[in-house]
């Protein structure tokens, strides 16, 4: 998405000199009330000034020093950015074209980053990269040819044993790719897993049922057998949880199959929780304005509910920041307990 407030058309009249004449104007769509939550952080700006460039996050998480950990963010008129928690740039991959990222850290300790590539509008791609978790610093590995499509959502997981892994990648034409590499430089394979009638984006994959969740911009949430590609509406756009455009999705799991699904209601700067397994509304919260700044028009968002030491004891959550004037594009570290502490709490009367 070009990260641009969505708005829903009034048709009307207007009388000129000439006699009736057809008038439009435009009226912005505000969903239900939200709570509002602050930022704790943020990164740097990216690179690319005066467009829209920031795009999509993913955390890796240092499990002998949480507060040690790394975000990569994209710059989808760059490449990729390496940050840590306190929001600090410690790395950059040269790479125009990537617009969204996914990372998995492998048996052996290796962390397997995987983005979208749109540099070639007529086919997508996978762009994979290793992260140094020592110093920060990405290695670009293999670009790997998946489909039709311009290149744009994209979501991974561990598959099996060993250094396999699933990417999901979503192009704009609504085609759903399967890719199973066998290894973690090596691609085994690439298969149409379903579609969906309207350009897609955010993705993110549960691997304890083996659901695949995409968000269709102008729809709503679809949920998908990562194996057969059944698939059905979980979430509708409905201009109540739900504005248009749906944008990046995250996920909060609890136990066999609880937890939170959570999407970016870019069309009235929000964000939309879902309770799992049965996709209750919970309710929905926006960032608003603290130290760091408000947060509007995300695209892609980030979760782990686990801590990240001091500053993020009960979870992290990473929001893109469409506005974020006078600076360039950036991205928002939230706790993600606060945030379920404001959603217990409801919105103001």
């Amino acid at each position: 998405m070009s990260g641009y407030m969505n708005f829903r058309p009034f048709h009307g009249l207007a009388i000129g000199a000439a006699g009736l004449i057809p008038a439009c104007a435009s009226i912005p769509v505000t969903g239900d009330p939200a709570v509002t939550v602050v930022a704790r952080a943020e990164t740097v700006p990216v690179g690319t000034t005066n467009e829209d460039a920031a795009d999509d996050p993913a955390i890796w998480r240092n499990n002998a020093d949480p507060a040690s950990s790394l975000i990569v963010g994209t710059d989808k008129k760059g490449g990729l950015y390496v940050y840590d928690l306190s929001g600090r740039q410690l790395s950059f991959m040269p790479a125009p074209g990537l617009n969204n990222v996914d990372l998995v850290e492998l048996p052996g300790g290796n962390v397997l980053v995987a983005a979208s590539d749109r540099s070639d509008l007529a086919t997508a791609h996978i762009q994979l990269a290793r992260l140094d978790t020592d110093n920060g610093q990405l290695v670009p590995t293999e670009r790997i040819r998946v489909g039709e499509g311009e290149g744009y959502g994209i979501c991974m997981t561990p598959a099996g044993t060993g250094d396999a892994v699933t990417i999901i990648s979503a192009p704009k034409n609504g085609i759903i790719y399967r890719t199973d590499l066998a290894s973690a430089d090596r691609e085994s394979s690439t298969r149409v897993l379903t579609s969906v009638p309207s350009q897609p984006e955010g993705c993110v994959i549960d691997p304890r049922t083996g659901t695949l969740y995409i968000g269709e911009e102008m729809a709503g949430i679809w949920a998908i057998d990562l194996e057969t590609g059944a698939k059905r509406i979980v979430a509708s756009v409905d201009d109540a949880m739900l504005v248009a455009d749906v944008e990046g999705l995250a996920l909060a799991p609890q136990g066999e199959d609880a937890g939170y699904l959570v999407a970016s209601s870019q069309g009235d700067n929000a964000f939309a929780v879902y309770r799992l397994p049965g996709y209750a509304p919970v309710g929905r919260f926006r960032i608003g304005t603290g130290d760091y700044g408000s947060a509007e028009e995300t695209d892609g968002i980030e979760l782990d509910t686990r801590s990240f030491g001091p500053e993020f004891p009960g979870g992290l959550f990473v929001a893109q920041d469409g506005i974020n004037p006078p600076r360039a594009q950036n991205f928002k570290l939230v706790r993600w307990d606060e945030i379920l502490d404001q959603l217990q709490a409801g919105p103001p009367e």
